[in-house]
């Protein structure tokens, strides 16, 4: 059987852009958001234990950048069912090397693209466009006391988001910078 989707790493280890291959008739189009013997074959072999849907409103507004800590940590495919979104990953893998290192992708209902993110990895995005609407497919049911978050404005990781931020919750503003002593995480 051919492949639905096409895995193309990134400057990052582990960190992948999927493309998700359509079948397309007058009708208009069929494509595939996963498989687990495709999707294993890049990483992914824990069953998907949640799926989140979201809409953000506002272009420009910013959410982000979460992550589990062990034993919780979580494995993520974001994709776009409507908009446009920058989606950035970060690594926070201790001994990683690419550690601190981030990488985005723009995910859209257009490209048809997905970020296949690595436990050990930071997440967040922007809407580009009004009324964003992303799915998230994670390994790990979501844990408020393994939750962790950096501060998409930190220095250290010297983020450049391509909009100015029209939005961004408290919890995320206030989110705190990455101190001298931060090594990364275990996964």
């Amino acid at each position: 059987m051919a492949s639905r989707f096409d895995f193309t790493a990134t400057v990052l280890n582990d960190l992948f852009v999927v493309q998700r291959k359509a079948i397309e008739d007058e009708r208009g189009f069929l494509s595939r958001f996963y498989c687990a013997e495709e999707f294993a074959q890049a990483g992914m072999n824990k069953p998907i234990a949640q799926i989140n849907h979201t809409l953000t409103c506002k272009k420009g507004a910013v959410r982000g950048l979460h992550f589990q800590h062990v034993p919780h940590a979580e494995m993520k495919l974001v994709s776009c069912l409507k908009g446009e979104v920058w989606d950035v990953a970060v690594d926070l893998r201790r001994g990683s090397p690419t550690f601190l290192q981030w990488h985005a992708e723009v995910l859209s209902a257009t490209n048809r693209k997905s970020l296949l993110i690595p436990e050990g990895f930071a997440h967040g995005f922007q809407a580009l466009t009004g009324d964003c609407e992303l799915i998230y497919l994670h390994t790990s049911a979501y844990q408020p006391a393994s939750e962790d978050a950096l501060n998409i404005a930190d220095p250290k990781l010297d983020i450049v988001w391509p909009l100015p931020i029209s939005e961004i919750s408290d919890r995320d503003r206030n989110h705190k910078l990455i101190e001298q002593s931060f090594q990364g995480i275990t996964v």
